[in-house]
């Protein structure tokens, strides 16, 4: 019986609002991008809706998505690896389109 309790908690936990998301390794991917997208200038910090571009820190996600493709890499779902490697394509991008934006003007 507390069996079923707890799974009907955990239900009615994943349908409150304000709750997270259950983590699923497609939010894990999603998050750590959006953590690059934050850190490339492409959306406002949630804290204080102020833009900020830390080229450092972004590498630094990027390259951390890119770890996870390697590391994983034949063990995951189609889905799983479409996800990742869009993101990272999408990030990648975005990156180079970033690191032209800080580049001193001559």
């Amino acid at each position: 019986m507390a069996k079923e309790d707890g799974a009907s908690a955990q239900s009615d936990a994943r349908s409150t609002p304000g709750e997270l998301p259950t983590i699923d390794f497609a939010t894990f991917v999603v998050s750590l991008s959006h953590s690059a997208v934050l850190h490339l200038g492409d959306a406002p910090y949630p804290e204080t809706q102020k833009i900020e571009m830390n080229l450092l820190l972004a590498r630094q996600t990027i390259d951390l998505l890119g770890v996870l493709e390697e590391k994983t890499k034949g063990n995951l779902t189609g889905d799983e690896e479409r996800l990742l490697t869009h993101v990272l394509f999408d990030l990648r991008m975005r990156f180079v389109e970033a690191e032209k934006k800080a580049e001193p003007k001559k």
